[in-house]
C-alpha cells in the first residue's frame, strides 16, 4: 500500500512484540509497517493487542504535514510513568487509513521486536 512517494505502508510479517524494561505491553501478528522517506520503518500495533490499562492519554498532540495529527499516550507501570511514549493517528491523512487507531512507540522508551 503507497500513499505517495514518500509514506509507504505494508503489512509487517511476523509475530511483534512491544515491550519495556519491566514489561511486554503487546504482541500481535497484524503490525503494519510505515516507512516514511530514507528514515527507519516504524512498526504500528493494533490497539485490540496491546495492554490498553497501562496507558495513559496524555495532554501532548503534534501535527504532520503528511499524517495528520497525532495523539500522545504515556505509560504507566509498576516502575514508574514513561511519559508520550508511544503516539495514535486517530483520523490519519487520505491513504493512511490502515493506521487509524494503531498506536506506535518511541524506541528511546521501548523495545519493538519481531519473533
Amino acid at each position: 500500500m503507497q500513499m505517495n512517494n514518500h509514506i509507504r505502508l505494508r503489512k509487517a510479517e511476523g509475530k511483534w512484540v512491544i515491550r519495556t524494561d519491566s514489561a511486554v505491553l503487546g504482541e500481535t501478528l497484524n503490525a503494519i509497517e510505515l516507512t516514511e522517506g530514507s528514515r527507519d520503518p516504524v512498526i504500528y500495533f493494533p490497539r485490540e493487542d496491546v495492554a490498553m490499562v497501562m496507558f495513559d492519554k496524555s495532554e501532548k498532540v503534534t501535527a504532520c504535514p503528511l499524517k495528520g495529527e497525532a495523539s500522545y499516550y504515556s505509560i504507566v507501570g509498576a516502575s514508574g510513568t514513561l511519559k508520550d511514549a508511544a503516539w495514535s493517528y486517530e483520523s490519519p491523512k487520505e491513504g493512511l487509513e490502515a493506521i487509524a487507531g494503531y498506536l506506535a512507540f518511541a524506541p528511546d522508551c521501548t523495545k519493538v521486536g519481531q519473533y
